[in-house]
């Protein structure tokens, strides 16, 4: 199917996630863009990008997919999941974590 003028339209959110735009940063620094793309329901859509270092968060809860780049986001209790394309992972509020970006990463959140 194509996308038309009529009802596609309304419902085609975004066309091009998988281009990652950040750059490379300070490594002591990175940086995070925020892009909300939609909501449903009560449920915030977009996407996130960081790109190489290392940043502390605390989080609320949230699901997301890595649609690129590569690193691992340590948790408090000592356990950390390595992050590639393809991993989908669940965050709950009050999370204290750490992001170790090696390749400048991009996710899909519904937070």
């Amino acid at each position: 199917m194509s996308e038309d003028s009529g009802t596609a339209s309304t419902r085609l959110i975004h066309s091009g996630l998988l281009d990652i735009v950040p750059g490379a940063g300070d490594p002591a620094e990175p940086r995070t863009v925020t892009t909300p793309l939609t909501g449903f329901r009560d449920v915030e859509i977009g996407v996130w990008d960081i790109t190489p270092g290392v940043a502390e968060d605390v989080e609320v809860d949230e699901v997301f997919l890595v649609l690129a780049g590569a690193g691992r986001v340590a948790f408090d209790d000592g356990s950390s999941i390595d992050l590639r394309p393809g991993v989908l992972v669940r965050l709950v509020a009050g999370d204290r974590t750490v992001w170790t970006i090696d390749e400048p990463l991009r996710k899909l959140y519904l937070a």
